[in-house]
C-alpha cells in the first residue's frame, strides 16, 4: 500500500486549519474539532453527566402519606347505648382510660360490670377497645404498611393468649380494610370466661375490641355466638369513630 510522504502531513493539517478559519465560529466548533484530543474528552464528559442526573441519584424514595392524622377519644368511641347493652350495670359508663404518653398515636378504654340477677346468679362483662395509629416514614414504610404489620402481630398474639382453649378464628367483612374474629375459652378466678375479640385495620390505624364475660353464683356462661355478634357490632362502631375523628362521616 502506498503511504504519503511524512513531509506532506504538515501541509495537509495547515490546509485544514486555513479552511476552518474561513467559516463561522459555530461551524468550526462542529466540523473542525476532530483534531483536538481535549475536545473529545470534554464531549465525553458532558455526555456522561447528562445520562446520570445527580438529582435523581440523590433523591430518597417516597411513601404514600398516612390517611389518618389522629385517633378518637377511646372512651367516646362507642355510644352510651352500646355500653349499656354490652356491659349492664357498668361501674363507670364513661369508661376507664388507659395511660398513654401520645394520645394521637395510641389509646385504650375499658368498661366492666356485674349484673346481679338474684337467685339466677350474676353476669359479669368486660369490654375493652384500643387504638393505634402509624405515620408514614420513607425509612420504614407507609402508615398502611406499618399498621398492617401491627395488625398481624396483634392477631397472632390474640390467638396465642395464655391459657386459651378452643381457639377459633374467622375473617370478618365490613369492618375496616381487614378484620379477624377470634373466640376462645379461658378459665380464671374459678369461672369459665368466654372471649370474643375483633382485630381490625383501617388504613394506617389498628383497632382491637375485646369483649368477654362469665356467669357467677351458678349462672350459665354467656352464649359465645351472642358475645361475638355484639363484639363485631361494637368493633364496627369503633372503626367508624376513627373516620369521624378525621373529619369523615360514619
Amino acid at each position: 500500500m502506498h503511504r504519503p510522504a511524512p513531509a506532506t502531513a504538515p501541509r495537509t493539517r495547515l490546509a485544514r486549519v486555513l479552511a476552518c478559519a474561513a467559516v463561522p465560529v459555530m461551524l468550526v466548533a462542529v466540523g473542525c474539532s476532530s483534531d483536538s484530543g481535549d475536545e473529545k474528552k470534554k464531549d465525553s464528559g458532558s455526555s456522561s453527566s447528562a445520562t446520570t442526573p445527580s438529582g435523581k441519584q440523590s433523591s430518597s424514595p417516597s411513601v404514600a402519606p398516612a390517611k389518618y392524622a389522629k385517633l378518637p377519644d377511646p372512651c367516646k368511641a362507642l355510644a352510651e347505648k352500646t355500653i349499656e347493652n354490652l356491659v349492664p350495670k357498668a361501674k363507670s359508663k364513661s369508661g376507664t382510660a388507659g395511660k398513654s404518653t401520645d394520645v394521637a398515636s395510641q389509646g385504650t378504654c375499658s368498661w366492666n360490670g356485674l349484673d346481679d340477677k338474684g337467685v339466677k346468679g350474676s353476669q359479669y362483662r368486660w369490654l375493652d377497645v384500643s387504638f393505634k395509629r402509624y405515620g408514614s416514614d420513607a425509612a420504614i414504610g407507609s402508615g398502611d404498611q406499618r399498621a398492617a404489620k401491627e395488625y398481624a402481630r396483634l392477631l397472632a398474639s390474640t390467638k396465642a393468649a395464655d391459657g386459651a382453649k378452643n381457639v377459633k378464628t374467622a375473617p370478618v367483612s365490613g369492618i375496616g380494610d381487614e378484620a379477624t374474629a377470634v373466640s376462645y375459652d379461658l378459665h380464671k378466678t374459678d369461672e369459665d370466661f368466654k372471649y370474643a375479640v375483633i382485630v381490625a385495620r383501617t388504613a394506617n390505624a389498628v383497632v382491637v375490641l375485646d369483649y368477654n364475660g362469665a356467669g357467677y353464683q351458678g349462672a350459665d356462661a354467656p352464649d359465645a355466638g351472642d358475645l361475638m355478634k355484639d363484639a363485631q357490632s361494637a368493633a364496627k362502631e369503633a372503626v367508624a369513630s376513627v373516620v369521624t375523628a378525621n373529619g369523615g362521616s360514619r
